[in-house]
């Protein structure tokens, strides 16, 4: 379901509403990252940056910044909201924010 922040003046274009999966923050998907999971080669699954916002499947939101990240794995937060089973690798993420949060 895409939510709109709706203002009263109806001149102004709607904007979509995400949820940050790290600090659970309604916020403009303008400002958060977006991010897919993609099957890594033994098994296991990989959570990768969409900053295109162009990839194929299930897509969670986030922050892109380190504390944000770091709650989302504490949290096993990828998991559920990208539907995968078991630990998604977030090394790419890391590499992107600058967090050593694993």
């Amino acid at each position: 379901m895409v939510q709109h922040d709706l203002s009263s003046t109806g001149g102004e274009r709607a904007t979509k509403v995400r949820t940050c999966v790290g600090c659970r923050q309604r916020t403009l998907a303008a400002e958060l990252l977006r991010v897919v999971a993609r099957e890594k080669e033994p098994s296991g699954f990989a959570v990768i940056p969409d900053p295109r916002r162009r990839l194929p499947g299930r897509g969670a939101w986030l922050h892109p910044n380190p504390e944000c990240l770091g709650l989302a794995v504490r949290r096993r937060a990828f998991g559920r909201a990208l539907r995968v089973t078991g630990y998604p690798d977030t090394t790419a993420l890391d590499q992107l924010v600058g967090s050593t949060a694993q």
